[in-house]
Formats: structure tokens, C-alpha cells, sequence
């Protein structure tokens, strides 16, 4: 295996990890919600939701970071 075949497999490994990260913030929201309702209001994100919500948005760093390197490797 060569750096690339690493490369691929750790995007994988964080894509799915963001997916999982995703759909457990989304647990928390209504069905209402999630077809374009709105919530009741605005709130601070605290303990494990802000924990949630700062993993994802790492994981989207490093998802991006990792496709803009597998597309400057070609």
C-alpha cells in the first residue's frame, strides 16, 4: 500500500465518524425540525451537544484538508 491507499482509508474513517457525529446531534432536534420547522428558540450549547458540535466542526477541517490533499496528490 502506498501513501494514497493510507490517504483514501483515513478519509473514510473520518467521513464515517462525521456521519455518526452528525446524526447524534440531530437525536436531540424534532421531527418538526428536521423537515424545516422551526425550534422553540435560541439556546447555548452546553456539555456534551457544544462537545458534538465542536467535533463535527474538526471533522469537517480535517475531511476537507484530507480531500484537498488526495486531489493535489494526482
Amino acid at each position: 500500500m502506498d501513501f494514497h491507499d493510507y490517504l483514501n482509508l483515513g478519509q473514510m474513517l473520518v467521513s464515517a465518524v462525521l456521519i455518526l457525529v452528525i446524526l447524534l446531534q440531530a437525536k436531540g432536534s424534532g421531527f418538526g425540525a428536521g423537515l424545516g420547522g422551526t425550534t422553540s428558540s435560541f439556546r447555548t450549547r452546553r456539555g456534551l451537544e457544544k462537545t458534538l458540535f465542536q467535533a463535527t466542526i474538526f471533522l469537517v477541517i480535517v475531511f476537507l484538508a484530507m480531500s484537498a490533499w488526495s486531489v493535489k496528490e494526482f
